[in-house]
Formats: structure tokens, sequence, C-alpha cells
């Protein structure tokens, strides 16, 4: 059994409705076991992470990067980043924002460059935008166009539940395309022995 942590803030409500899309998708891949986890906790227990194969991160845009609660995580994790205990985990990346744009792209580059910094393996959003092929725009898997992580738009002031299909769709396929990818990979992290170099 493979284990992801999908770990999210969520200030409205709209970034916790896409983490349980992705939850939905990542689920939906035998032998796989996710949990949602909230960020503002793991800040106060980040060793709660050794326990996961495979880490997605999910935070709002907050003007042009994570929200102070989300960072406030990241930066709980300096003990293990001291002693490399998260390499070789997968990890992936989600944000939402109430813009089409809204500076998404920094988001998610945070993410990532927290990621390499603890020595895990990026897993992106290789999911072709289905609006090239006739589909809808607002119905179509990928419509924002985001290869480095999953990208959502909730209009400002909606309701936490109101994102067109598309994107709710996007979310539910990168959470099982990350669990796919874990299987396929193995999602061991592995020890260096003296000499010896470590795959990822």
């Amino acid at each position: 059994m493979k284990t992801i942590a999908i770990i999210y803030h969520s200030a409205h409500g709209h970034t916790a409705h896409i983490a349980r899309q992705v939850l939905e998708g990542a689920q939906g891949v035998p032998g796989i076991r996710a949990d949602l986890l909230q960020a503002e906790d793991l800040a106060r227990t980040p060793d709660d992470l050794l326990r996961y194969d495979g880490l997605i991160l999910g935070s709002p845009t907050y003007l042009g990067g994570v929200s102070g609660p989300f960072k406030t995580f990241m930066d709980a994790t300096g003990r293990l980043w001291k002693t490399q205990q998260l390499k070789n985990k997968l990890a992936a990346g989600f944000t939402v924002s109430s813009l089409p744009a809204g500076d998404k792209q920094s988001t998610l580059l945070s993410m990532f460059v927290f990621g390499m910094q603890h020595g895990m393996v990026w897993v992106g959003n290789p999911i072709l935008p289905e609006q090239h092929s006739g589909v809808p725009y607002d119905e179509a898997a990928n419509r924002l166009g985001s290869w480095s992580g999953l990208m959502a738009q909730a209009g400002h002031g909606a309701a936490p539940d109101a994102f067109v299909p598309g994107d709710t769709k996007t979310a539910r396929m990168f959470g099982r395309h990350f669990a796919e990818t874990l299987q396929r990979l193995g999602g061991v992290a592995m020890t260096e022995q003296p000499g010896q170099q470590v795959a990822a």
C-alpha cells in the first residue's frame, strides 16, 4: 500500500474543495491510501510527513505566492531538510486563485523549489487542454494550461464549491496521475550507502 498526503491550507473553502477532488482521484487507484492534512496542523507536527510516500501540496495564491499558514508549514520542515528525510519522495502542487492568471505560476514554483530543496521528485501535470479538441472551455480538463502543477479558478466571493466542471475534473485527473506515478515508480525513499548513487 502506497500512501499520499494531500497537504493544504484553505481560508474560504475553495482550496479545500479542490483538495477533496484530488483526493478522490488518488483514491481511485488500487493500492493507494490518501489522507487530507491541514498545513496548520503539520506546522506543529512536521514529522508526520515521514509516514507518506508522496506529498501533494495545495495553497491558495495570495499576492503571487503561497498563503501565510502554508509558508509557516513549509518553514517548519527545516529540521527534516537538515537530515534530508523527505529525499526521493514524490511531490506535486496545486493552487487556486480568483483570476484566470493571478500569478498562480509563482505559487507553484515556490512549491517546486521547496520540493527540490528537500530532494523530492516533482510530478507535473501532463493533461492536454481539452478545449483544443473541441470540448467547451468551462468543461475542458486543464483549461488553464498549467504543466508544472494543477491550477484552478474560483470567482471572487464565490461559494467554496463554485468551480467550473473542467477544474474539478482536472483535479481528479491530477490526483489519479500522481497516484499512478507513485505506483509505477515505487515511492520508496532510498538510503544512500557510501560510494553508491541513488536513482530518482
